[in-house]
């Protein structure tokens, strides 16, 4: 069975061909537009549409978390403190629906992006069709 969204579509084949820099970058990409979509909707005190966004937001967290091969080491050990750090931060945010956690949030992601992004470049991480989930520890 074919999608018949075009832009699903093209999204699949995007995921699908992407090595785990790449993939990682897009995550970070999500969690930010998140953040953003639910800071777009705090000055109309849509409880709702901030809720949603930030549970959003948590869920890539989460799946960074749980991609970190702590086997590696260091690097995977202050990616954990950090990703622990940005979901305290965005479970306050929900709590409080105020944008200044948020703001920090998205701050610490897009530059947490930009270096996936330029690791991705320099160095392509190649995606191995077995292994379920992405190793963002390599």
């Amino acid at each position: 069975m074919a999608i018949s969204n075009p832009y699903q579509q093209y999204k699949k084949t995007q995921i699908d061909t992407a090595n785990q820099g790449k993939l990682i970058v897009m995550l970070y990409d999500g969690a930010i537009k998140f953040i953003n979509l639910a800071l777009d909707a705090i000055p109309s005190r849509s409880i709702e549409k901030i809720h949603n966004n930030i549970i959003r937001a948590q869920d890539i967290i989460n799946e960074l978390i749980t991609s970190l091969n702590m086997e590696v080491g260091e690097i995977s050990e202050k990616l954990f403190s950090v990703y622990m750090y940005i979901k305290k931060r965005l479970i306050e945010a929900n709590i409080k629906k105020q944008p200044e956690p948020l703001i920090e949030v998205r701050n610490y992601l897009m530059e947490l992006r930009e270096a996936w992004e330029q690791a991705a470049k320099n160095a392509p991480i190649e995606k191995k069709d077995d292994e379920g989930g992405v190793n963002i520890a390599t």
